[in-house]
């Protein structure tokens, strides 16, 4: 079994390296790799390593993911999202290989206050979701067997993060002052990795399986109450760590000028994974402890 993954040095691709590890062989490419072309602004270079390596499965975790930048550069964020990985779902399909993608609560509106289902329709209010939800479309268009987990707020212990950013502020500054009308579960990329691995092993054997799912931990929160639970939760830690933010203020969205608007609601229902895969999602909160016991 080859298995050839993309954006090896993100937070993703970075744990995929790990989990995807004992399907087969991994050829792990980013951007800059020289050995073969990783480079999504290179769709022609992207053709030549599907097709000289022939993998069994691709296993995209590259993208153009700065969401307000995404706003001033729309052709290159097409490209990069939708553009490369639709080509690259289409050679897959001409080898007989699986695919593999990842995408965001970013597809929807925000609208209400219940979970996204993946038979929701998308109404994205951004550059960046819309690239992310044509990639999604052009992928099952042309490649049955697929695998495509919407996610969001993702994190890892590698590189930055909100909870890494949150502990820095807090050491500056008496007071942090936090959006509290964005509701989400943040999710490590550890289990995003887990959970690809666990899949795949599943969809080898059962194809019909294949689809698109929404893959989120446990439970829901906003970005000032996953700020509040990161600084109690580093207290807790290190009871040295000295933080001089003395309180942690709660505001709209409309506190905060973005170029890009982003969703309220990014909760996602996670029944159709749980029940497909027999998996269990854990809660935010110990993912998030265990990223920051690693990290302090």
């Amino acid at each position: 079994m080859k298995i050839l993954l993309f954006g090896k040095g993100g937070q993703v691709g970075w744990e995929l390296q790990r989990s995807l590890a004992p399907l087969g062989e991994v050829v792990a490419l980013d951007h800059d790799s020289t050995d073969f072309c990783g480079n999504f602004s290179n769709l022609a270079g992207l053709l030549d390593t599907v097709r000289e390596v022939k993998p069994d499965i691709i296993v995209n975790a590259a993208a153009h993911t700065a969401v307000d930048k995404a706003e001033s550069e729309p052709d290159l964020v097409r490209t990069l999202n939708a553009t490369a990985p639709g080509l690259l779902a289409q050679e897959a399909q001409r080898l007989g290989a699986w695919f593999v993608h990842y995408s965001t609560d970013y597809v929807f509106d925000g609208g209400g206050d219940r979970p996204w289902c993946e038979t929701d329709a998308p109404a994205p209010l951004n550059v960046y979701g819309q690239s992310k939800l044509e990639g999604e479309r052009l992928i099952q268009a042309a490649c049955p067997p697929h695998l495509i987990f919407r996610t969001s707020w993702v994190y890892a212990a590698r590189g930055a993060n909100f909870a890494k950013t949150m502990l820095r502020l807090a050491q500056e500054r008496n007071r942090l002052t936090v959006i509290d009308d964005q509701i989400g579960a943040p999710t490590g990329a550890e289990l995003l990795a887990d959970v690809t691995a666990h899949a795949l092993r599943q969809v080898l054997q059962r194809p019909a399986d294949a689809g698109l799912y929404h893959l989120v931990a446990g439970g829901e929160t906003s970005w000032w109450g996953y700020a509040k639970h990161v600084l109690a939760q580093a207290k807790r830690l290190q009871p040295e760590l000295h933080l001089k933010a003395s309180e942690v203020l709660a505001v709209p969205s409309s506190a905060f000028v973005n170029a890009a608007q982003r969703p309220h609601n990014s909760r996602l229902d996670t029944r159709k994974l749980e029940t497909t895969f027999g998996v269990h999602l854990p809660s935010w909160q110990e993912g998030v402890n265990r990223m920051l016991a690693e990290t302090l």
